[in-house]
């Protein structure tokens, strides 16, 4: 096999920017909730729950939150673009696999598609194609789109 010029999986903070955040705020206030009781919980709150229903609920919160990062986790774990000099190699799947190879040379267009917060945090999706309309390959998510652009077009052993 050549050598691997480009190998990543699709980061879970540059695809859920804002989801991620609110799941790990979500995940350390339900600590905070858990350990403390009703200490940092509005007073509203306070006069509804019980210091044993507040940690439960705390703990409960704390689990789900923890839980969707979790698995959002493993979801950007299992899947994985390597390019070499001659080809494309995406895999997909964590107990079953997809593996979708496309050779350097029936490469015809690679489009880069990015939102403003895809471009802040130097993310995007990356579109495939190879001979027709529908493209052969599409992933999201992936650091540095451009970089991948240029080294799918660049000639083989740039």
């Amino acid at each position: 096999m050549s050598e691997i010029r480009y190998d990543a999986h699709p980061s879970l903070p540059r695809m859920r920017p804002f989801t991620t955040l609110l799941a790990l705020l979500l995940m350390l206030g339900g600590i905070l909730v858990a350990l403390s009781g009703n200490q940092f919980l509005p007073l509203a709150l306070v006069s509804l729950l019980d210091g044993q229903n507040s940690q439960k609920i705390g703990i409960a919160v704390g689990a789900i939150a923890a839980l969707q990062l979790l698995l959002w986790w493993i979801a950007t774990r299992s899947d994985r673009l390597i390019i070499t000099e001659e080809a494309l190699l995406w895999t997909h799947g964590l107990l079953s696999k997809q593996y979708t190879e496309i050779n350097m040379a029936s490469v015809r267009t690679v489009r880069v598609s990015q939102s403003l917060l895809q471009r802040i945090m130097n993310a995007g999706d990356i579109t495939v194609y190879t001979s027709g309309d529908t493209p052969e390959l599409l992933v999201r998510g992936l650091p540095q789109p451009a970089r991948i652009r240029e080294l799918v077009k660049a000639p083989s052993g740039a």
